[in-house]
C-alpha cells in the first residue's frame, strides 16, 4: 500500500480573454498496488494563486460551491499492471472523477517514475465543465474556459 505525502493538484482556465491557474498541495491518495486500486482527493477550498481574491471567490462560492461539494476526488482501478522494476512507465487509471458532485467514468494516463524507494506520479488531462454541471454565466463566458487543463504530481510512499 502507498499513500500520496506529497502532492499538489494544478488547474488553468485559458480562455480568450483571461487566463486562470490556481494550484493546490493538498492532494492526498492512496494506492494498492496488490489489487490495482486507487483513490485521491484534494479540498476544492485548498486552491490558491488566483488573478484576484474576487476571482477565487467566485470560484468557490459561484462555479465549484465548495460548501456543498468540498472535495474532488477520483477513485477506481489501474487497468495496466504495474512494474516495480521499471525506472519509468505509463498506465491507464480508470474510476470515478467527481467534481461539484457530479461523477464520470474516466480514463486517465498517470506516468509513475521510480525514485529511491518510492515513486513520483504525473498526470495530465482536460476536464469538459459541462460534464461536471459547472455553469459559466454568460457576461464572463469570454474569461473561463470550457475545457480545464489539470495537472496531478504527487509523491507515493510505502504506508
Amino acid at each position: 500500500m502507498f499513500e500520496i505525502k506529497q502532492g499538489t493538484v494544478t488547474f488553468k482556465s485559458n480562455a480568450p480573454l483571461e487566463n486562470i491557474n490556481a494550484e493546490s498541495a493538498m492532494l492526498t491518495g492512496l494506492v494498492s498496488l496488490d489489487q490495482n486500486t486507487f483513490a485521491f482527493s484534494v479540498d476544492v477550498n485548498s486552491f490558491k494563486g488566483f488573478n484576484s481574491s474576487l476571482q477565487q471567490e467566485h470560484f468557490y462560492e459561484n462555479y465549484m460551491e465548495t460548501d456543498i461539494y468540498p472535495r474532488a476526488t477520483f477513485s477506481g482501478k489501474l487497468i495496466d499492471k504495474f512494474n516495480p522494476d521499471l525506472q519509468s512507465q505509463k498506465i491507464r487509471a480508470k474510476g470515478n472523477l467527481d467534481i461539484h458532485g457530479v461523477k464520470q467514468e474516466r480514463i486517465i494516463d498517470v506516468v509513475i517514475t521510480k525514485k529511491g524507494d518510492h515513486y513520483l506520479i504525473v498526470s495530465d488531462f482536460n476536464v469538459p465543465l459541462v460534464d461536471h454541471n459547472i455553469r459559466i454565466p454568460k457576461v464572463v463566458y469570454q474569461k473561463i474556459a470550457e475545457n480545464i487543463n489539470i495537472k496531478v504530481q504527487g509523491e507515493m510512499v510505502r504506508k
